[in-house]
């Protein structure tokens, strides 16, 4: 890896990295959707950001319901195999979410699966949080979705091998620095690899303070994909909705 860049550059834009996670449940992706869209009372004229896309699972489902979505992510290799999918209501583009992609352009901002956390200081973060606000039109909603920090930190697992298309991906995890890191190392090709993710532990308060300067107002704050309310000693999630 190149040390000048920010891990997340690196990592997300590697092959191994979509080979690790691509078991992730597109059914639950969808069924995630599903309740949204009768939750949001989502209408056909509705703009809707996907930002930290991916390879675009959640804006493609979302596009095949009707919807005009834009999915942005910094990874070229995620957005070039998204493209694919597009069509003149569904459009990807590479660009970090730390800045406003078209002011006042969207009714929706959607942040989905822990795409955040990612950057070393909470100015960041907060930074973040502002340019997603500066995309919504006024009255428009942010829904970001967060792993329930408390509770990961409790059940943390320190060590697991995933063997996955004969690569063996030998992961640990701690906390250092309030951060949660899981380190993954493995072979491949005769050549070794370590990747290391950083996710910010924010908890709770900390996001209603980067919403409240961002000028946003919480509305309602979910514990899980089913969208029952949060619990924090149970929640699997903490998925905010807010508003501008």
């Amino acid at each position: 890896m190149q040390k000048n860049k920010e891990w997340f550059s690196d990592w997300f834009d590697s092959h191994y990295y979509h080979i690790l996670y691509k078991h992730r449940d597109y059914q639950e992706a969808e069924k995630f959707i599903d309740n949204l869209e009768k939750y949001l009372n989502l209408t056909a004229s509705d703009a809707i950001l996907d930002l930290a896309c991916g390879k675009g699972r959640h804006a493609i489902y979302l596009n095949k319901l009707g919807f005009e979505v834009t999915g942005l992510d910094l990874s070229p290799q995620s957005i070039h195999h998204a493209r694919q999918f597009e069509n003149d209501r569904l459009k990807f583009f590479v660009h970090d979410m730390r800045q406003v992609w078209e002011k006042k352009k969207f009714d929706y901002v959607f942040n989905l699966f822990t795409s955040f956390g990612y950057f070393k200081t909470d100015a960041e973060h907060a930074q973040a949080i502002q340019s997603m606000a500066g995309n919504l039109k006024p009255d428009g909603k942010l829904l970001l979705d967060f792993l329930n920090t408390d509770k990961v930190i409790k059940n943390i697992i320190p060590e697991e091998t995933k063997t996955i298309d004969g690569i063996a991906f030998h992961i640990s995890r701690n906390v250092t620095d309030g951060f949660i890191l899981k380190k993954i190392t493995f072979e491949d090709k005769g050549k070794s690899f370590v990747f290391v993710e950083r996710v910010k532990a924010i908890q709770l308060l900390d996001f209603m303070s980067f919403f409240k300067t961002a000028g946003l107002y919480t509305e309602q704050i979910f514990g899980d994909y089913n969208l029952n309310p949060y619990v924090a000693e149970h929640s699997d999630r903490m998925i905010f909705l807010v508003n501008s």
